[in-house]
């Protein structure tokens, strides 16, 4: 099979749907799509993806109860373990934890990785307006880091009002995005856990466009450097959703390290006109070579999954 990896795709589960509709939650007002398996195949076919690594989006499973959250990322986890397990070609794992209890996502994240052998672990940019450099996360970052985790970083509603007609993934996503990477290198989390992957969505928000802006960082941070910023923002691997257009791919490409630019779709999220218009783009973008799209589409996503190499 030599088609696409996905590392940006989503599922949305029946319990997790059922969740969602209780409380008339959305991803900061974007509407929830149907899917199925059967739907998630036929898209995938028709857009040339032969694996999609599918995660939970915003906003997550805690919805105010610790056990509630336990127990439905429990349930959505072992629904989406059985789901690439009967298809372990086409389907992947990012699995989702019940944050902001960090005791018990540091166990869902281990039984997930251990037991269920998920492909890496979906976080959210913030929970609750906690964002990824905060200590309280230092127990999971931990088990993380000795299993040499894949972590798939999605963007969550900032602390913040929304502005009128626009619902946050129009435009606060992608700035959540920056601001949980920048927090995450200025407080040394990769310098305590270097053996972390981590995948920013959307190819990163506003980070590569402003990396060098983000050095300023050091000057409130005692022992970083502008140099250690720089370096720790290109640990990230970024995905294409929504952002492999024309005016976002240049800065992309020239930031980020080679084979650190990864395909995502984020359907079913992102509706077919719009995908195939974004695809477009990639596909055609000039300054990548048959090669450089290569890696992008597929054989940077194998360095990550070997098991999809295979």
């Amino acid at each position: 099979m030599t088609g696409k990896i996905d590392v940006h795709q989503h599922l949305v589960p029946p319990a997790y749907r059922r969740a969602l509709e209780t409380g008339s939650r959305t991803p900061g007002g974007w509407p929830v799509p149907d899917w199925t398996p059967e739907g998630a195949l036929a898209m995938m076919d028709e857009a040339g993806i032969a694996t999609g690594v599918l995660s939970i989006s915003s906003p997550g499973v805690h919805f105010g109860d610790d056990v509630a959250a336990r127990e439905l990322a429990r349930e959505t986890n072992d629904y989406h373990a059985e789901l690439v397990k009967d298809r372990p070609g086409r389907f992947g794992q990012f699995a989702v934890l019940p944050l902001p209890d960090v005791e018990a996502a540091t166990a869902e994240a281990v039984r997930a990785l251990d037991e269920l052998h998920a492909d890496g672990i979906a976080l959210l940019s913030n929970v609750n307006g906690r964002y990824l450099g905060d200590p309280a996360y230092e127990p999971l970052w931990t088990e993380l880091d000795a299993r040499s985790a894949v972590v798939f970083v999605h963007p969550a509603e900032p602390p913040m009002p929304r502005l009128a007609g626009l619902p946050s993934p129009v435009l606060d996503f992608p700035a959540d995005t920056t601001r949980s990477a920048l927090d995450l290198v200025a407080h040394g989390v990769f310098d305590r856990h270097p053996r972390l992957r981590v995948i920013l969505s959307h190819g990163g928000g506003f980070l590569p466009y402003a990396a060098h802006r983000f050095e300023f960082a050091s000057m409130f941070n005692p022992g970083t450097t502008e140099e250690s910023i720089y370096a720790g923002l290109r640990r990230f691997y970024f995905d294409t959703a929504l952002a492999s257009t024309p005016t976002s791919l240049p800065s992309l490409l020239a930031f980020a390290a080679p084979g650190h630019i990864l395909y995502g779709s984020d359907s079913p999220f992102n509706p077919p006109p719009s995908r195939l218009r974004f695809d477009g783009w990639l596909d055609t973008y000039e300054g990548l070579s048959e090669t450089d799209l290569a890696a992008v589409h597929r054989t940077s996503a194998e360095a990550l999954f070997p098991r999809l190499a295979r």
